[in-house]
């Protein structure tokens, strides 16, 4: 049974319209699965592979499946590949999958529709990557059952693009979190946090500069002009 497709990337071409956007706090007040699939072998959950200008990502970027689901991984724009942190793949810089599950690599894959499908059998958090893109942040997590293995209590290998890697547990509660990815922090996103706080801190160097000119005795009326004419 198919379910609700997520949000990518706002203004991206081509990318799905209805569902989960990137904040966890959007994501809560959805109220259902925001998977595309059902983890079988005949549907499986699907990630899109995205080329979107300069940007280049995996959506979504966080995904929860349980023991012995399917995911396709889906060239919907660009040139990519899915490939596992671990030992012996291309451009691997540590290992970020449990013990014991099987590594994959799909190669790159350069045609629109072109897939790969993996299996997971193995517990555990599994943090994978984009072979030509992985140092422009094209990197994504899957969570299978509960979190745990390398990839846990670490920070991940490399940057998420314009976003951060969602934690595990926030992957497991929301099951599916489009990119970009931005925490809730009770105050907004982090950009608009980010924002106000450069407003704010504007505002604030405008009051102290204008009170060190006031001070400064510039204004005062029995201020003698030495100004010669």
């Amino acid at each position: 049974m198919k379910r609700r497709q997520f949000i990518t990337k706002a203004g991206g071409a081509g990318l799905a319209a209805s569902g989960v956007v990137g904040s966890a706090a959007a994501q809560e007040s959805s109220g259902s699965d925001p998977r595309q699939g059902s983890g079988t072998k005949s549907d499986p959950y699907v990630v899109g592979m995205y080329t979107d200008g300069s940007s280049f990502y995996f959506s979504p970027v966080g995904l929860y499946v349980e023991k012995g689901d399917y995911v396709k991984w889906v060239i919907e724009s660009g040139g990519h590949s899915t490939t596992s942190y671990s030992k012996g793949n291309q451009e691997a810089s540590t290992q970020a999958i449990p013990d014991g599950a099987k590594s994959w690599n799909s190669g790159v894959l350069k045609e629109k529709g072109a897939s790969f499908t993996y299996q997971f059998t193995v517990e555990g958090t599994y943090d994978y990557y984009c072979i030509p893109h992985k140092t422009l942040g094209m990197v994504g997590r899957v969570v299978c059952g509960s979190p745990g293995g390398p990839a846990e209590g670490s920070d991940p290998p490399d940057a998420v693009g314009s976003g951060v890697m969602p934690g595990s547990d926030t992957i497991v509660k929301e099951k599916a979190l489009g990119y970009p990815y931005f925490p809730s922090t009770g105050g907004g996103p982090l950009p608009t946090l980010a924002l106000g706080g450069a407003a704010l801190f504007g505002i604030g160097n405008v009051y102290l500069l204008s009170q060190s000119d006031r001070f400064s005795g510039r204004y005062e009326e029995d201020v003698t002009d030495d100004t010669e004419i």
